[in-house]
């Protein structure tokens, strides 16, 4: 199970990246993490953070403003917390990283592997950018992914020369693209169901 990014930054509804649509998706996060733990699967969580000094923030500085202004992500502060209602359990593992992917210059592989994971569960937010960048990495590293629509988020998308989009129209596109191309996407009925048989 990776909870994707349910830190501060992405949750509360004050911070400039907030994930309105991540934040109302707790409830399903909620029964998908108490599942994952009743059924023994292993829980890792990871946050986006940056180094104070900007350091590591590569093309982001030039994509996100409250990342370039360190308004948000920065590491050490308590933006990059996980949100109190999904907090992790003892002995559960957060992984810091710096790009979208929670597989790119972390870790992750490496517990997973060490852990004989074969198979990832995704939750947490952005549906399109965190969330599937995770995904997609996870099956380039011949992972099976499991997605959960209903526990994962976006926000909406300004138009920035090719339209605007609705948080509802870029997740519904995004569950269609790893449906067909790298996932087994469900909603939280359906995993519960599987795990159960």
């Amino acid at each position: 199970m990776i909870v994707v990014d349910m830190e501060n930054d992405f949750v509360e509804s004050t911070s400039p990246m907030s994930s309105a649509q991540a934040r109302d998706a707790i409830p399903e996060m909620r029964r998908v993490l108490d599942t994952a733990r009743r059924t023994g699967m292993k829980v890792v969580y990871t946050t986006h953070a940056h180094r104070e000094d900007g350091s590591d923030m590569g093309r982001f500085r030039d994509l996100y403003p409250p990342i370039a202004h360190k308004v948000s992500l920065v590491d050490g502060t308590s933006g990059v917390e996980i949100y109190p209602e999904l907090r992790p359990e003892a002995g559960e593992v957060i992984i810091k990283k710096h790009r979208y992917s929670g597989f790119f210059g972390t870790d992750l592989d490496m517990i997973l592997r060490n852990s004989g994971i074969e198979t990832v569960v995704i939750i947490g937010t952005t549906t399109e950018n965190c969330c599937h960048a995770t995904a997609r990495d996870a099956m380039f590293n011949d992972y099976f992914v499991v997605f959960v629509a209903d526990a994962t988020g976006t926000f909406d998308y300004p138009d920035v020369g090719w339209g605007a989009m609705s948080a509802d129209e870029v997740h519904a596109a995004t569950l269609s693209i790893l449906a067909f191309s790298t996932a087994d996407v469900m909603n939280v009925s359906d995993f519960e169901k599987r795990v159960v048989e």
